[in-house]
C-alpha cells in the first residue's frame, strides 16, 4: 500500500464525514492519566451518530462507489450490530435501499437502534445464529439482487474510513505523535487504518487488545498465518470475530504477537462499570477494551 495515495484517500474520507458529524473528541482524561502516570487521551467514537467508529468504513465504500457509478440503488450487508448501524444511517443519509442481515441472537436494542438509525430506507433480516449464517445470507442476496455488499472491516474503502480516526488524532495534537496508541480489534479494519498511516520511522508504538476468548489476531501474528478460531464467546459483539480480516492481517501481520493483549470478560465488566460511576461514559464491550 502507497502510503501517500493512501494518506490523500483518507483525507478525501474525513472530508466527507464532516457532512455527517464533526471530528470526535480527542479528550485527556485525568482519572486515568492519574491512574497510570501518564497522559491518556481518550478518541471519544462512543459520539458519532451511532456510537461507533463503524459508520466511518461504510459510509466511505458507499460513497466511493455511488462516485464512480459503479452501484446500483441497492446496498446490503450483515452484521450483529455496529457495522449494521453505521450502514443503515448511511443508506439514510444517501436516500438509497439497504438490507441487513443480522443474527437471531442479537440484543433488541441493537435492532431497534439499527431501525431508528435507517428509518424507512433499511428492512432487517434475523437469521441464523451467528454471523457466518447472516454473511452467507448476504452474500446470496447479493448475488441474486444485484445490491452492492458493504463488507464490515475486509477492504480497502473500509480500512480508509476507519483510518480517517488517525488523520483527526493528528491533527488534534497539532502535527505531534502520540508515544503510544492503544485500539480494540475484532476485524482489524480500524487497526490496520490507524497503523497504516502512522507508518514509518516515527510511528507511535501500537497496542492492540482482543477478548480473551476471541483471540484471532494474537493468534495468526503466533502463527505466522490467518488462524480461524474454532470457536468464540460472544459477549463483546463489536470485537468477537473468529477470524481477521485479509487485507487487516495483511497490513498488521508484521507486528508482534507480543504486542497484543487479551482482555477477560470480568475485567471488561469491571471497567465498564468504572468509567460509568467516575466518568459518566457509557461503554460497550468492544470499546472497554481500550481501558484495561
Amino acid at each position: 500500500m502507497d502510503k501517500q495515495s493512501f494518506r490523500e484517500g483518507v483525507a478525501r474520507a474525513e472530508d466527507a464525514l464532516r457532512r455527517l458529524f464533526p471530528a470526535t473528541p480527542l479528550q485527556r482524561n485525568e482519572h486515568l492519566s492519574k491512574q497510570f502516570g501518564a497522559k491518556i487521551y481518550l478518541k471519544r467514537e462512543d459520539l458519532t451518530p451511532v456510537r461507533s467508529y463503524k459508520i466511518r468504513g461504510a459510509f466511505n465504500f458507499m460513497r466511493k462507489r455511488l462516485e464512480a457509478g459503479e452501484a446500483s440503488a441497492k446496498f446490503c450487508c450483515a452484521s450483529a450490530g455496529n457495522h449494521a448501524q453505521g450502514f443503515a444511517f448511511a443508506c439514510r443519509y444517501f436516500g438509497l435501499k439497504g438490507r441487513i442481515f443480522m443474527p437471531v441472537t442479537t440484543p433488541q436494542q441493537k435492532i431497534d437502534k439499527t431501525r431508528i438509525f435507517g428509518g424507512d430506507a433499511i428492512e432487517i433480516e434475523l437469521i441464523g445464529d451467528f454471523f457466518d449464517d447472516c454473511y452467507a445470507a448476504a452474500k446470496r442476496y447479493s448475488q441474486d439482487s444485484g445490491a452492492a455488499m458493504v463488507p464490515p472491516f475486509d477492504h480497502e474503502d473500509i480500512v480508509e474510513g476507519q483510518a480517517s480516526v488517525a488523520l483527526e488524532i493528528e491533527r488534534q495534537l497539532k502535527g505531534e505523535l502520540p508515544d503510544m496508541i492503544v485500539m480494540p480489534v475484532g476485524g482489524g479494519g480500524l487497526a490496520s487504518g490507524v497503523t497504516s498511516y502512522f507508518s514509518g520511522p516515527d510511528a507511535p508504538d501500537f497496542r492492540f487488545v482482543e477478548p480473551l476468548d476471541a483471540p484471532s489476531l494474537k493468534t495468526s501474528l503466533t502463527e505466522g498465518r490467518r488462524m480461524r478460531m474454532p470457536q468464540i464467546d460472544g459477549f463483546v459483539d463489536g470485537a468477537a470475530v473468529a477470524e481477521i480480516g485479509a487485507l487487516p492481517f495483511e497490513l498488521l501481520g508484521g507486528f508482534p504477537a507480543d504486542h497484543v493483549i487479551l482482555s477477560p470478560e470480568g475485567r471488561l465488566c469491571q471497567t465498564m462499570l468504572e468509567m460509568l460511576n467516575v466518568e459518566g461514559i457509557v461503554l460497550e464491550p468492544a470499546l472497554s477494551l481500550i481501558h484495561i
